[in-house]
């Protein structure tokens, strides 16, 4: 087996320790020898939402020596309308300021957007009027598709047709999500289509997986129900050689004073499961 596999390239997302500062976040995964995190529009309190202007984060993470692989994420990316036209353009603005390769995608998740034949062509439209934004911004757009039942992008071999549909291969890559993965029972997987991988897991042997929801996500450890190592392995098996970002929802990995150390211990465990 080759090296590469027993040395994953890890990142950390911002949702991991959303109590820290922009600053402290960076120098969080300095600490851990990350180079590349990201960053979210989401957290309150926290740039972005509280008005941080790009340049101040961007100098912040060079300070601290660490990429910005991402801001997550333009939400409802897939219901196109005017409103999220400005999203998408305020957003991407950003994160070409803030020096992010890419935008996150994420889809409607409400149950709505969900009949075949809607979702495929509410897709489309989504994907080509967002290309040239990013394109004039040198930015990618990463499409996260969700396991929830009531996701309106569930599949990743549907996301990649939408894409290869509108011409889009240069500009979009999808997000293999190790939560998500599981939960939609999709089993193909698209390494050289993927952008980026969120790793987290669920643990609670209690659950049902259609019981399984963000606040159970936490850090991948022994116990870990959701075959993070296994996907892991078969996505760098098959070719891919991007990031492996921690996002975990859990409270009880949010809050902790002390999560590097949990960090570093989770990255272990994978690590020796890889060999």
């Amino acid at each position: 087996m080759s090296d590469t596999i027993s040395h994953p390239v890890f990142a950390i997302n911002h949702i991991a320790a959303p109590n820290m500062t922009p600053a402290e976040f960076f120098q969080l995964a300095k600490s851990l020898g990350l180079s590349d995190v990201e960053i979210r529009n989401d957290l309150g309190g926290n740039a972005i939402v509280d008005g941080t202007p790009a340049a101040e984060v961007r100098a912040m993470a060079e300070s601290a020596g660490v990429r910005i692989a991402t801001i997550n994420a333009l939400q409802r990316f897939n219901q196109w309308t005017p409103e999220r036209e400005r999203e998408a353009i305020e957003l991407a603005d950003y994160a070409r300021d803030v020096g992010a390769s890419a935008l996150v995608l994420v889809p409607v998740n409400d149950g709505s957007g969900q009949t075949d034949g809607e979702r495929q062509a509410n897709l489309r439209t989504a994907l080509t009027a967002l290309k040239p934004i990013l394109e004039q911004r040198g930015l990618m757009g990463f499409v996260e598709p969700l396991g929830f039942e009531i996701c309106s992008l569930r599949s990743k071999r549907e996301a990649v047709e939408a894409i290869e549909a509108v011409g889009g291969r240069d500009r979009f890559k999808l997000v293999h999500d190790t939560f998500h993965h599981h939960l939609a029972g999709e089993p193909e997987l698209f390494p050289a289509m993927t952008g980026m991988v969120h790793i987290s897991g669920v643990a609670d042997p209690d659950l049902a997986v259609g019981e399984m929801r963000d606040p159970h996500r936490v850090l991948v450890d022994a116990d870990d129900r959701l075959g993070n190592v296994r996907q892991m392995r078969e996505l760098i098996d098959q070719g891919y050689t991007g990031l492996f970002s921690f996002e975990p929802f859990a409270r009880e990995v949010q809050e902790l004073e002390n999560p590097s150390e949990a960090l570093a211990s989770s990255m272990d465990t994978i690590k020796a499961g890889l060999v």
